[in-house]
């Protein structure tokens, strides 16, 4: 009972975060998964059965509200749910301790990647500059970040999102709609890639709806959430939050470094962290100023 309420906070705080970025619900839920001994194919397939609930509300949401360009949603699904598909099914048959450093090392990495985005992104006036509709340079995109999401457990709408809103031809309100809305294909394409590979028996459906309990309590909560904090400042703060939850696991992975230099490295990282955030407040106060 304890660890399903556990599961349920992960998928209340998780969609919390993705309510509020339009991005990181599987990243930031696979990473907290991992950090409590869970297997990566278990884990990652548990978070995107969840997500099929979570993005289908999403998405219902977003088209509601105009927030949904058709044609960019079909160029995302396509080559996303076969890159989900067979990221699935390649995860499912790697040991789950041979894969559990190198999924943390690509969410690591990911963190990081999070992290420059909303550090270092643009300022809304230079984006405003960009007049380039996305082209066909977003199949290859959608195969590689359907398959990372898959064998990651996260990473479609980081990896997505930001590139689309690089190369903008649309409002960003219509990326992160757009982006959210072809995440349900996602998700179903990699759940039917783990079923087909691990099987019915291989999925605890407990741990499952505890993840869509708390993602449905906090679907409305988000909407308020992202009013009070900023998102480049939630941006820098998740980005770190997946950094510090996935160093363990690589740093147990990595033989030769005795457990001393644990707190010297943590720390390090955590003296990065905060000089990120502070960098981030000075960055939106000088793009204030600029603007004024």
């Amino acid at each position: 009972m304890q660890r399903l309420i556990v599961l349920g906070f992960i998928g209340f705080v998780a969609q919390l975060i993705d309510g509020s970025l339009g991005m990181a619900y599987g990243v930031t839920s696979t990473s907290l998964l991992l950090l409590f001994g869970i297997a990566p194919a278990v884990a990652s397939a548990s978070v995107h059965m969840a997500e099929i609930v979570t993005t289908a509300a999403s998405g219902v949401s977003h088209w509601k509200f105009g927030n949904v360009d058709r044609t960019l949603v079909f160029k995302l699904m396509i080559p996303g749910s076969i890159g989900a598909f067979t990221g699935a099914c390649f995860l499912s048959y790697i040991p789950g301790e041979l894969a559990k450093p190198y999924v943390s090392g690509f969410l690591f990495l990911l963190g990081f990647y999070v992290l420059f985005r909303f550090l270092v992104g643009r300022s809304n006036r230079e984006r405003r500059r960009k007049n380039r509709r996305p082209g066909k340079w977003t199949v290859p995109m959608g195969l590689f970040a359907g398959f990372a999401d898959s064998t990651g457990g996260g990473g479609w709408g980081p990896l997505t999102t930001p590139i689309l809103v690089a190369h903008r031809g649309m409002e960003t309100r219509k990326v992160i709609g757009s982006v959210d809305t072809s995440e349900f294909a996602i998700a179903v394409s990699a759940t039917l890639g783990f079923l087909f590979s691990l099987g019915w028996s291989e999925m605890n459906w407990p741990w499952v709806l505890a993840l869509m309990g708390g993602g449905i309590v906090a679907a409305p909560i988000a909407a308020w959430f992202v009013k009070v904090i900023p998102s480049y400042l939630l941006g820098v703060l998740v980005g770190g939050l997946i950094i510090t939850t996935n160093a363990g696991t690589l740093l147990d992975s990595i033989a030769g470094i005795p457990g001393s230099w644990y707190p010297l490295i943590y720390g390090g990282l955590s003296i990065v962290w905060l000089t990120c955030l502070g960098a981030a407040v000075w960055k939106k106060k000088k793009e204030k100023s600029t603007d004024i």
